[in-house]
């Protein structure tokens, strides 16, 4: 493993410069002990930051290192239309690892940062040991694709209307929505006040926003990613929520199925935010799945409140 991993302690954040024409900076913040296969972390919106996912995985015993994707939080912003790809982000992480001077490392993308994730896992299989797809997709999603679900449609209503009424410029629509539609990604209501706090840490961008208004923006998924993975076979774990709004839960148990060495844990009371409604159990089985033991983790299981 390498040198700037065993030099690495809880708390650190650091930015590393992953190119140069551009330059892209990526801020990056590193949590748990110094020693240990690290735990690359792939924050989803994408015009969010990492700092939403640090608590629970701030009680995993390993290195955690979770960067700002290029415009988003504290990394490099102002690259302009031209700047900004799914596939670029994607090569900014392998090169991110390059700095950090990692052989082998594991994988956590969450939202629209596990499917940066299947990106980087099938751009570099050799390095990846472990891959976790955490409330996100393998295929294109539609509302059909949930079915009849009235409660869904009134909490999204929520957050469609913020982007709908918005007048501002700026960050201000994206973290309007965001609250917004808090109803919409946290199922349980005795967990939206601390989902709230979250949102209020987050260093919002709007440079992502600005590219798919454009429709300059590529897909976040790899083309012919269910194929490739499953021809791939590598072991991973898709962590969803039952009640999740934007990525239905049957996709994952769907992947789990189609996709040899592939398992899916569903959570029950557990939105989009697996990590916020269920923090606990959402830890557990990944801290089981990253560690080798599987038991819990057999495809399609679903794990009681």
């Amino acid at each position: 493993m390498t040198s700037r991993a065993g030099c690495q302690n809880r708390g650190v954040r650091e930015y590393v410069t992953v190119r140069r024409r551009p330059e892209v900076r990526l801020f990056c913040a590193s949590l748990g002990p110094a020693q240990g296969v690290p735990l690359l972390v792939v924050h989803g919106g994408p015009d969010w930051d990492h700092s939403y996912l640090r608590h629970p995985l701030d009680g995993l015993e390993r290195p955690v290192y979770l960067p700002d994707l290029r415009g988003c939080g504290r990394s490099t912003r102002g690259l302009g239309p031209g700047g900004y790809s799914f596939a670029s982000a994607a090569e900014d992480l392998l090169l991110l690892a390059d700095g950090f001077g990692w052989d082998r490392f594991d994988l956590l993308g969450f939202s629209t940062g596990g499917q940066i994730a299947q990106r980087v896992l099938l751009s570099a299989p050799e390095r990846i040991r472990r891959t976790v797809v955490a409330s996100s997709t393998l295929w294109p999603v539609t509302d059909d694709d949930f079915g009849s679900w009235p409660e869904r449609d009134a909490r999204r209503a929520e957050e469609s209307r913020a982007w709908a009424e918005s007048t501002a410029t700026g960050t201000e629509p994206v973290r309007t929505a965001a609250v917004a539609g808090a109803r919409a990604n946290v199922y349980r209501p005795d967990r939206i006040p601390d989902y709230l706090d979250l949102l209020s840490g987050i260093r919002w961008s709007a440079e992502w926003a600005n590219v798919w208004r454009s429709g300059l923006l590529d897909s976040p998924r790899p083309e012919n990613g269910p194929e490739r993975l499953r021809r791939l076979g590598a072991p991973i774990l898709f962590l969803h929520g039952r009640q999740d709004m934007v990525f239905p839960a049957s996709f994952a148990e769907r992947a789990a199925e189609v996709l040899p060495g592939a398992r899916a844990v569903v959570l029950e009371e557990a939105g989009h935010m697996a990590h916020v409604d269920r923090p606990e159990a959402w830890l557990r089985e990944l801290s089981a799945f990253l560690a080798g033991d599987c038991q819990s983790a057999v495809a399609g299981m679903t794990l009681p409140s």
